[in-house]
């Protein structure tokens, strides 16, 4: 199929109207790339960058595979979910092989697996006892749930979600990861999807989710029992949530601007800044999803300020293009409440529905405090407010309180500065069997190595460092707005933990802006193939450059396989594994 680079997709026209004379800042920006972007009132193309049109494969295409202009229009609607089901499938093999492997409790499921268990059975998390796994693996079904609360330091929506698994298969590994394999897998679809509606390509939409189908932490990640694959999928449903939005109210603009006599659409000012948008349902789904991610770990609050940031400038980027003088006067007039009213009180009660098992309970840790507090001090100054809901706010703060002083040294901790590298990475799991058991071969001349390491696929990461500043560039000299979205989704959940630099943390939080780096990546490789319009042998050196980087990525992963998913191989095949010395 005939690709689209990022370039094609601007809606530009040749016949479009004489671009004005550049000031002079952008003449000294040119010499960095600088494109000036179309006024706004030209009469020609304004449709079409509202709503751009998607690509369609060529003619020569369709000849060429002997494929008439009936089937050929048949054949592109069944792509475009066609493509994108069939790399989900493929996700989904991968991810569902071998699931209940190793049969063991790695390293944070000790928390969240039994965590789950006790939310998902009696509405709040127990206080278990320290010793306890190796009876949960022997003889789930021996194991007592505790009715004493435990503490627990992380909302309880991703647990909700890894219970439903244990619940349906029970209280063993493949119970307690089937859900995150499931959310993984869908992930991988719907970015064939946003990366489809972005580009206005399903190739390169299906490219974006082949690379998030075979990067290795979002693989390891999807295997095992741990939040932040649930948040990366709550984050990435809110994103293409607003994705959707957007086109939805630009086709409105569009519907509502005037035409000429040649049925040319024509901007109108009046029409542009007084024009009311609407209900938007999609903003809410994305308020609702925020509402998820942030109820399943805290730092989803700082991906829904940059998504909400986001989606006030679509609205502006909308109005300016519909010919609106004061664009930035009209969101806040038309656009500024409606969007705060969508994004943040649904996302706060959507937060607070996730702890009904708590509120409902009479023994959830801290659920009483309220109560005890003003029986020991005779009242308080928030006396008036809910005891359910005081409970609450003093457990939250204990939570946070921990969280910002949690210092202790880790062995696999990690800097932010080092996750896009892959400095270091963190091993949930590893195990040396003789040669002859479990699974080590019986030639090997030493003990095998059998490990799950939570680590991207390099060349897929170190290809996405320079993809990055690709997509920084895009949007700075090109006014990209799917580079400055893609940046949004990469900055939002990667620079609040440069906040934290004492804290400590690991690389496996990076799983959140994955989705954005694999959308990066396309974009780099769309402009590698070449826009529309480029020569016949520009495109065919461009699309053999950016095939055999696609078949590196896949292969890389491909070799890491072993190491993502706790095979047992020969330690020299495991130590030619170790790239950097930091990863053992």
């Amino acid at each position: 199929m005939t690709s689209t680079a990022p370039e094609a997709l601007e809606g530009q026209h040749p016949m479009a109207a004489p671009v004005a004379e550049p000031s002079s800042w952008q003449l000294r920006l040119r010499r960095f790339g600088y494109a000036p972007p179309a006024p706004d009132t030209a009469p020609i193309g304004l449709r079409e960058r509202l709503v751009p049109s998607y690509t369609r494969p060529s003619a020569r295409t369709w000849s060429l595979l002997g494929i008439g202009p009936g089937g050929a229009e048949r054949l592109w609607r069944l792509l475009a979910w066609g493509g994108p089901l069939l790399v989900t499938a493929v996700a989904g093999l991968l991810r569902f092989w071998n699931l209940g492997k190793p049969h063991a409790v790695i390293f944070d499921e000790t928390y969240y697996a039994k965590d789950s268990w006790a939310l998902i059975n009696q509405g709040y998390e127990g206080a278990w006892p320290k010793d306890i796994d190796k009876t949960i693996l022997k003889d789930p079904g021996s194991v007592l749930i505790p009715t004493d609360p435990g503490y627990v330091v992380h909302p309880p929506m991703g647990k909700w979600v890894i219970g439903v698994g244990e619940k349906l298969f029970g209280f063993e590994p493949f119970g307690w990861r089937f859900m995150v394999a499931l959310l993984g897998t869908l992930s991988v679809l719907m970015l064939c999807r946003i990366g489809r509606r972005l580009f206005r390509s399903t190739f390169l939409g299906c490219l974006a989710g082949l690379l998030l189908a075979v990067d290795g932490l979002h693989f390891v990640m999807s295997r095992t029992a741990l939040l932040d694959q649930v948040l990366m999928f709550f984050v990435l449903a809110a994103f293409g949530c607003l994705v959707l939005d957007r086109d939805r109210t630009r086709a409105r603009l569009a519907a509502a601007l005037p035409e000429d006599e040649e049925g040319v659409l024509r901007p109108d000012a009046e029409i542009a800044e007084a024009l009311r948008l609407g209900w938007r349902p999609w903003r809410l789904a994305a308020g609702v999803s925020l509402g998820l991610a942030a109820a399943t770990k805290w730092n989803g609050l700082y991906v829904m300020v940059g998504f909400g940031l986001l989606t006030v400038l679509w609205d502006v980027g909308g109005r300016r293009t519909a010919g609106a003088v004061r664009p930035y006067l009209a969101v806040i007039k038309k656009d500024l409440l409606p969007a705060f009213v969508s994004v943040v009180p649904v996302a706060i009660a959507t937060y607070l529905a996730t702890w009904t098992g708590w509120l409902v309970s009479d023994k959830g840790y801290f659920r009483h405090w309220a109560t005890d507090h003003d029986k020991a001090v005779g009242g308080g100054t928030w006396g008036w407010l809910p005891d359910w809901l005081r409970s609450l706010w003093h457990y939250e703060s204990e939570v946070y309180t921990f969280h910002v002083g949690l210092t202790s040294p880790h062995t696999y901790q990690s800097n932010p500065w080092s996750w896009i590298v892959l400095g270091r990475p963190v091993s949930y799991f590893y195990e040396s069997p003789a040669p002859g058991t479990n699974g080590c071969p019986a030639t090997a001349t030493e003990k095998c190595a059998q490990e799950v390491l939570a680590l991207g696929t390099p060349l897929l990461w170190w290809a996405a460092c320079f993809a990055i500043l690709y997509v920084l560039w895009r949007w700075a000299f090109r006014r990209d707005w799917r580079a400055g979205a893609i940046a949004c989704g990469i900055a939002a959940g990667w620079l609040p933990w440069f906040l934290y630099q004492e804290r400590t943390i690991f690389l496996f939080y990076a799983v959140v802006f994955v989705p954005f780096l694999c959308l990066a990546v396309t974009m780099m490789l769309g402009a590698l193939i070449g826009p529309r319009g480029s020569s016949e042998r520009r495109r065919t050196f461009g699309a053999v450059a950016a095939g055999c980087l696609v078949l590196l990525i896949v292969w890389n992963f491909i070799y890491f396989w072993p190491i993502y998913t706790g095979t047992p191989i020969p330690m020299d095949s495991w130590r030619a594994r170790m790239w950097l010395d930091t990863w053992v």
